[in-house]
């Protein structure tokens, strides 16, 4: 997903993070829940923590980004300066996405279009794969619920994107409860970040390396 992205904005090092049951880790067991996922991820995390950090994630990464942090927290562990949540309602306020009602098949077509929107051309094995982990992904985002989200002691920026109408700016406020949050809305639709723009690289700059 962030193969476009540098390896470095400015002094901000990038790490991707790759869940298991995806890519190059196909054939590890996704985590059912976000929960799951972030326990999974923190052993990891926990060497690379040792210096100021931030997080990003983009939809349904957002929550689990949001999960990570929030374990961290009440492991008494480091936690983030940052995390920044694109395109994503807040914990409270979910399960919401239109992808949450459909069946495999609905989420085929989606998925096909998706590929076809990125520039791709929807290959019947690969596609059956994506469609997998996109059902898994689903499964997560509908089994989260956070009614009363923990309040991260860092800083919170929530990005909106004009053209993307799977989320609107408006819907992003409840991130105010899970911390002190800016709201940024950027020029661009629900994948723009994907080969991110000048725009998100200068956000980013100035979010996560400004002192705590």
């Amino acid at each position: 997903m962030f193969h476009r992205w540098p390896r470095f904005i400015g002094d901000l090092e990038i790490c991707p993070v790759q869940p298991p049951g995806r890519e190059n880790r196909i054939r590890e067991p996704a985590p059912a829940t976000y929960q799951d996922l972030a326990g999974a991820l923190i052993p990891t995390l926990r060497p690379h923590l040792d210096r100021p950090f931030g997080f990003f994630g983009h939809c349904g990464s957002a929550l689990a980004a949001y999960e990570v942090a929030a374990q961290l927290v009440a492991a008494c562990g480091p936690t983030p300066r940052c995390v920044v949540v694109s395109s994503e309602v807040a914990p409270q306020d979910g399960p919401y996405g239109r992808f949450l009602s459909m069946n495999r098949a609905e989420l085929t077509v989606e998925m096909a279009a998706i590929v076809r929107h990125l520039g791709g051309t929807p290959v019947p094995d690969l596609l059956d794969l994506a469609v997998t982990t996109l059902a898994t992904d689903v499964a997560a985002n509908a089994a989260y619920v956070v009614p009363d989200p923990t309040r991260l002691p860092g800083r919170v920026l929530a990005l909106s994107w004009t053209d993307d109408a799977d989320v609107r700016p408006e819907q992003m406020k409840g991130w105010d409860r899970c911390g002190d949050t800016r709201f940024v809305t950027l020029p661009g639709g629900h994948f723009t970040f994907l080969d991110p723009p000048d725009v998100l690289r200068d956000v980013l700059l100035t979010e996560l390396l400004a002192p705590s």
